[in-house]
């Protein structure tokens, strides 16, 4: 791709965006034939939410993205919403004459209907050239239920103890549970969620995988993820919610006390979030990407030809904590093909009040990796972006064991009244330690804290020219363990 197509004023350098035009959701993650796809929400005529289409990317590395034609556009049954894909490895769905092929399993949203009331089902496509063309199943659609308003967003993968094909699909603020021989006839199990969890806005785009248990003694748990649409009365926005519990091919039952709410970011911009299908059995890993934006003002951005991009692909583990079994997110460790220059402290004590010792580094496209010892209550952070008084701040207090974002001085905030603002959730130090990992990139900010017991993820929009780096203590004093920070390459040099 030519590096000036991706050279505009905001423009990600490591993340994907679109080249031009709207993005949301990624859609049908699945890796056949050594490739990672990323299928995903867009609107190819216009810079703000329309008719849906499924954009299509591709990857070997989960790094370096090709963008690819359209791959499912709107027809008689309507727009294309939110799925997933599959590899149809034993031929199921007799689509592929005793081979193999991917299959899509897609919300059609429909706006035509006799009643004016938009009808949602759920419908069938299937590529047998990797993806790159498709034939739209003419039984469309599969699944549909005239109960339900919100039926959408359905995630499939093969049950393989029970030898079927299971999915879960959002439904009002519920998980409906399906199960099927081959993708076409689909049997209801069961429904989860009347009371449990957060109900602050419509449930979306669930997803559902078994994952062990760090420190659990060879047990396994599974994950339900469910992301909650936008509820104008909450500052919030647009959110991301996951359950851990047991799963029988039927039902999902929930480990944790119904009231129970576990967010997977606390930041504002991680939404949508779905896993990679069909990853190879020798890679062991669960590889999740989200949409890096909140719907209060996702179509409002002070981006030009294109808005929308998705977060950084990160790895999901379970670990065993004093609160109970809960998720890790760590970023790929592909991304560390980008780094490049590289600065670095070891074992240095800074006082509030001693000057940044972060001032020769310039740039708004770095990585930073943290090891801090605190010494008593002591309140300390970095600031990127910065210079003029504006800038993105990652802090943490420890009198109050929190990390936050401050993005109230990152720069363009005017086109929504809640996207300025500071926010974080509690963190508690390992001993007396806090680890960092923290992704500036042009427009957002990603912070993996604690081993990546919390994370948040924010867009920003600052000056392209303000490029300082500060490290700053404002109470206290700590003590660098280990500090490095890199620059990093851009994904869309066409001469890597």
């Amino acid at each position: 791709m030519s590096t000036k197509s991706y050279s505009e004023t905001f423009r990600p350098q490591f993340h994907y965006s679109p080249e031009a035009n709207w993005l949301n959701d990624p859609n049908g993650l699945v890796w056949y034939e050594e490739e990672y796809h990323l299928f995903y929400q867009h609107h190819p005529h216009s810079a703000v939410w329309g008719p849906m289409h499924w954009g299509h990317a591709v990857s070997k590395d989960l790094v370096y993205w090709e963008e690819l034609p359209i791959a499912l556009r709107p027809d008689h049954n309507g727009a294309i919403f939110s799925g997933s894909a599959v590899v149809d490895w034993h031929d199921t769905t007799g689509f592929f004459n005793g081979g193999s092929g991917l299959v899509a399993v897609f919300t059609h949203h429909d706006t035509q209907t006799p009643s004016g009331v938009p009808r949602q089902s759920q419908s069938l496509a299937y590529s047998t050239d990797k993806g790159r063309t498709w034939t739209v199943y003419e039984g469309n659609p599969v699944l549909e239920d005239e109960r339900h308003v919100d039926y959408r967003d359905p995630k499939v993968f093969w049950d393989g103890e029970r030898e079927r094909w299971a999915m879960v699909l959002a439904a009002g603020q519920r998980i409906l549970f399906y199960h099927s021989p081959d993708l076409i006839h689909w049997s209801f199990g069961s429904e989860f969620g009347a009371s449990e969890g957060s109900h602050d806005g419509v449930w979306e785009c669930p997803d559902l995988f078994r994952l062990p248990v760090d420190g659990g003694g060879g047990e396994s748990k599974w994950v339900l993820i469910v992301s909650i649409g936008p509820n104008d009365e909450l500052a919030e926005g647009s959110r991301t919610q996951y359950f851990v519990g047991e799963y029988d091919g039927v039902s999902f039952v929930n480990d944790n006390p119904p009231d129970t709410v576990l967010w997977l970011d606390h930041g504002r911009d991680n939404y949508a979030g779905v896993t990679w299908s069909d990853v190879p059995a020798q890679d062991g890993r669960r590889l999740l990407i989200g949409w890096m934006n909140n719907w209060k003002y996702a179509n409002q951005l002070p981006t030009e030809t294109w808005r929308g991009a998705m977060t950084l692909p990160r790895e999901l583990r379970l670990a065993v904590s004093e609160d109970g079994v809960r998720l890790r997110q760590t970023p790929v460790k592909e991304l560390e093909g980008l780094r490049e220059k590289e600065f670095q402290i070891d074992h240095a004590v800074i006082n509030a009040g001693d000057g940044n010792v972060l001032q020769d580094i310039h740039g708004s496209v770095l990585e930073i990796e943290a090891e801090i010892k605190l010494t008593g209550t002591t309140a300390f952070g970095f600031r990127s972006h910065g210079s003029a008084g504006q800038g993105t701040v990652i802090g943490y207090d420890a009198s109050r064991s929190y990390l936050f974002i401050d993005r109230r001085n990152a720069g363009i905030s005017d086109f929504h009244p809640d996207f300025s603002c500071e926010h974080g959730a509690d963190l508690k130090p390992s001993g007396d330690m806090i680890k960092l990992r923290i992704f500036a990139d042009h427009s957002s900010v990603e912070v993996f804290a604690g081993g990546g017991c919390v994370v948040l993820t924010d867009q920003v929009f600052p000056d392209p020219e303000h490029q300082e780096l500060e490290l700053y203590v404002q109470e206290g004093s700590i003590e660098i363990i280990s500090l490095r920070v890199f620059g990093l390459k851009s994904i869309w040099d066409a001469s890597r």
